[in-house]
This record gives structure tokens, sequence and C-alpha cells, in this order.
């Protein structure tokens, strides 16, 4: 922060983060005293409000991994196209869903008695395998989407404390603890309270930010116009500030990734679980739809800027502004540098609470989904007398070892934001997209379709992993054939193997069930019956 009151930056933000921290526990201990029972735990009773809701699932839906991590790779790769991403979020990732699933999933799994998506799958598909299978997938692949949130506040809380590799460690871990404690004390209802809360804290903040970056660079015409002078080997001039960028095939996959990913992840359908009732559902798209054009969509828009702040007049890299590695940028680095350029000090403060709420709002709802779910389908079947006294004990031991072995990938830097968030949303909508979707729709879907989805999506995102992303040299021919096809779709991208995933999990389902056996005609009835509920 060269020439500018450092202390006076740090003196904002830190009381800023102290009155914020407050408020967050003080939430936790107030829900702690109206929470009676694993339902109230779990899903806060089934009875949560429009607002609520839909701040939650927007909160759940966006942290410091698009904010950080998305909006700074993908702004600098596809300039203000990547503004596309937060539109597709919004309307494909936010009200769609409400409207297409919201209503069947309240009333399908509130008749089944299903808490959790593996609880879902057993009822509907009557199969006690797949739920065992499906709740070791959401436990293992939510770890890394968890270690993800971390990486981007670390990053953050690094630039403004200048705390040094080790600082960012320490920050990562007291973020661990702050999260736990409060969905310790308060579960779902804590989570839904302290989202709203974090979620307005989210809309002043991003409109803040797209304001000063914009008006930081003359206003949005001569910003536009300094974006298209720029070009290097991957960019022509005359792109990044275009409609749809450099690159649009590999722009469409990241939107597909992103939005259609939330039909089919535990931590976002279970949002529609516990809403109160149909009208909440229609008001929540609205608000839901709302909340997700301007924080996508400002986020993404802000992050196409990132060029502006993070290159000379030359088009090199600047060493000032942003890290490299082998002479290429670290894209979660690129955001940081903006904010520390663009924003005035007071305002500083408000962005490292703005982060933190949405990533906090994020891993609360990571550590539930897979903490609740590893207790209510793994081991409350296997053990006898498992009364709601020791399976609330349970799930808080739980959310303690997932965030411990999320704060451990957190602390590698090598992997980068995107990638982590990639292969966990991958696969986890990679298995579960079509079989969730379908068996609301389809009374042929079967459980052997619903096997094939989870071992394709699976397969497909840890044979990428194997190949791509962990330096295995006995896969190096592989890797070099598959660069050698200069193919326009990037088959080296785990944003595309995730999409991927997903389309094959909506292909394969009804092919599958169009020959195997369906569940129990007795069984599908009643679960189609309670969509007759007015």
């Amino acid at each position: 922060m060269k020439g500018r009151d450092i202390m006076g930056s740090k003196t904002a933000a830190l009381i800023i983060l102290i009155i914020y921290v407050a408020v967050m526990v003080g939430i936790g201990f107030y829900t702690s005293k109206r929470t009676k029972s694993t339902n109230d735990f779990m899903l806060g009773g089934r009875n949560v409000g429009s607002w609520l809701t839909a701040f939650s699932y927007g909160t759940t839906y966006f942290s410091a991994v698009v904010f950080i991590g998305y909006a700074g790779q993908f702004g600098w790769s596809y300039g203000i196209s990547a503004t596309w991403i937060g539109i597709g979020n919004a309307i494909i990732g936010s009200l769609i869903p409400f409207f297409l699933i919201g209503r069947r999933t309240r009333l399908m799994t509130n008749h089944i008695g299903a808490k959790t998506m593996p609880e879902y799958f057993e009822y509907r598909f009557d199969s006690k395998s797949l739920k065992t299978a499906s709740a070791l997938i959401v436990f293992i692949f939510l770890i890394p989407y968890t270690a993800s949130v971390y990486n981007g506040l670390s990053r953050l809380f690094g630039m403004i404390f200048d705390l040094g590799e080790h600082g960012g460690i320490i920050i990562i871990i007291l973020m661990a603890v702050l999260s736990a404690v409060y969905v310790t004390l308060g579960g779902y209802k804590a989570t839904a309270l302290n989202d709203f809360f974090q979620g307005i804290i989210m809309l002043i903040g991003i409109a803040s930010v797209v304001v000063l970056t914009v008006q930081k660079k003359n206003g949005l015409t001569e910003a536009v116009d300094a974006l298209n002078l720029i070009s290097d080997s991957s960019t022509p001039e005359n792109t990044l500030g275009s409609l749809f960028g450099p690159d649009p095939i590999n722009l469409f996959g990241v939107v597909l990734l992103t939005s259609l990913g939330t039909w089919g992840l535990p931590q976002m359908v279970q949002k529609f679980y516990a809403i109160k009732d149909e009208q909440a559902i229609k008001k929540g798209a609205v608000i839901s739809t709302f909340f997700a054009v301007v924080v996508a969509g400002g986020s993404y828009f802000m992050g196409g800027f990132v060029r502006l702040y993070c290159t000379l007049d030359s088009g090199d890299i600047s060493k000032s502004f942003i890290e490299t590695a082998n002479g290429k940028p670290i894209f979660d680095t690129m955001v940081p540098a903006l904010i520390q350029e663009a924003l005035p000090n007071m305002l500083i403060g408000l962005i490292v609470v703005l982060v933190l709420s949405a990533s906090l709002s994020t891993l609360s709802s990571l550590v539930l989904t897979s903490s609740s779910t590893l207790t209510n389908d793994l081991i409350k079947p296997r053990v006898k007398n498992f009364n709601d006294k020791k399976q609330m004990l349970t799930i808080r031991v739980f959310i303690a070892v997932f965030l411990i072995i999320s704060v451990i990938i957190a602390c590698n830097k090598n992997a980068s934001i995107s990638t982590l968030m990639s292969y966990s949303w991958g696969a986890l909508s990679g298995a579960f997209l079509g079989p969730f979707l379908y068996g609301l729709f389809l009374k042929k879907a079967s459980s052997a379709s619903v096997w094939a989805s989870l071992c394709t999506g699976i397969g497909i995102t840890v044979i990428h992993m194997m190949l791509f992303s962990m330096g295995i040299s006995a896969f190096d021919g592989i890797k070099q054939a598959v660069i050698n096809l200069n193919c326009p779709l990037n088959l080296l991208s785990p944003i595309n193997a995730g999409a991927f995933a997903m389309i094959i999990s909506l292909i394969i389902v009804p092919v599958v069930s169009s020959f195997t056996k369906s569940p129990d005609e007795k069984i599908v009835e009643n679960a189609f019956s309670s969509l007759n509920t007015k």
C-alpha cells in the first residue's frame, strides 16, 4: 500500500471486523436457545421464510471463491464479458431452480421424511446402499470447496494486514473456529439468520466496489476503451471490452458449471427442504435472483477490469500489484490488488467484512451439510439408541473434523481457488444432478441409473485430477496427446470437466432408466402423491 495511510486502513478494517464477529457469535447464542431437536438443527424445523431462505441460498452460492478467485481469473481471461457468468448464475442458478424444483423438493422430501440428499435417494429409490455411497461423496467432495473458501479469505486478509505466509495460515484457523462456533451453537437457524445479515453487507459492499472500480478509471466508457487496447498472445485487441469476449466457447463452460451446478449441490437444494410454504418459494425466487444479479453480476463485472489495475502500459505483468509464477499471473491475487488500488482506506474495512460475510455464510452451509449428512446417513443407521441428543453431539464433532481437514488442504497454496471449487462442484453435481432432478419428475427413474450417474460423475472428476492436476508422470503421454489436439474447448480445464460431468448425468439417468427396473410402484406412488398437496 505505497503512499497510503496503511495504519488507518488496518485500524478501520480491524474495528469493523471485531463488531462483525461479535454480531455473528451473538446470533449463534440467540438461536441456540431455540434449537431443540435434530430437525431444528438441520432444517430449522422446516419453517424458514422467503427472505431468510433467499438470502441463505444466495450467500451459500457466492463466497470468496467468486469474489476473489473466479472474478479475478475470468475477469482477466474474458474481460467484461465475464459478467455473463453472473447473469447465468442469476437466471439458471437462482430463478429457474426455485420455480422448477423448489416446490417439488419441499413437498416430496417432507412427505418421505428426508432431511438430506442421501436420505432422499434412499427413500425415493428404495436403496440404503445409495444413501451410504452418496453420503461419503458429499463429505469427501465438500472438503475441497471449503478449502477454496479459506484460500480466498487468507489472500485478502494477508493483503490488508500484511501478514505474510504464516499469517495467512493463522487467519484460516481463526475463520474455521469462528464458523464452527456459531454453526455448532444454533445449527440451521443460526446459519439462516447470519446469512441474512451477511447478505445485506454483501449487497452494499459489491455495489460500492463496482462503482469505485469504474470511477477510478474515469468512468465506464473510458474504462472499456482502455480494456479494448489490451492484447497478448491469447487475447486479440478489441475483445476484452466486447460483449462476448475473446473466448466465448470456454466462457459458456464456466456459465454452465457455476449455474446449472446448483441444481445438484446438496448444500443448495437443502434450502428447499427447509422453506416454509409455496408462497415463500415464489417470493424467494424473486429475492434470490435480485441478490444474484447484484452480487454475482457485480463481482464478475468488477473482475472484468482487473487488467487495468494489474498491468502496466506496456502490457507486462506488474510485480507491484500481483504475484507471478513462471512468468504467469496468479489469479487469486488480482482482486485484492484491485481493491488495494481502487478503494479508499475506510471502505477497505467494509470489503474485508464483505468477503468474510460471503465466505462464512458459504462455510456454515458446507460444514452443516457435510457433518449432518455423515451423522444422519452413515452413523445413525449403524448405532442403536442414537437419540436426538447423541445425534446433535455427533454432528458437532464432525463439524470440527470437517473444518480441520479443510484447513490442512487450504494451507497448500499450490492449488488455486477455482481449481478446488471446480473439482468439488464437478464431482457433486456431476454425480447428483441427474438423479435428484429426474427423481422429482420421472417415475421410471431407477436406482441403477443413480448408480450410473454417481460412477460417471466421480469417475470423470477423479480421472481428470489424475491426468491434469496431480503431476503423475505416467500420464504425461496422454496429457501431451490432448494438448496436441488444439481443441477450442480446453479439455485441460477442471471447469469444463465439471460441466461435462453434469451434462453426462442429465443424459445417463433417463437412458439407463429406460432399460432397468424402477423402484417398487408403492414407493414411487407414495413419493409422488405428495405433489398433490395444496
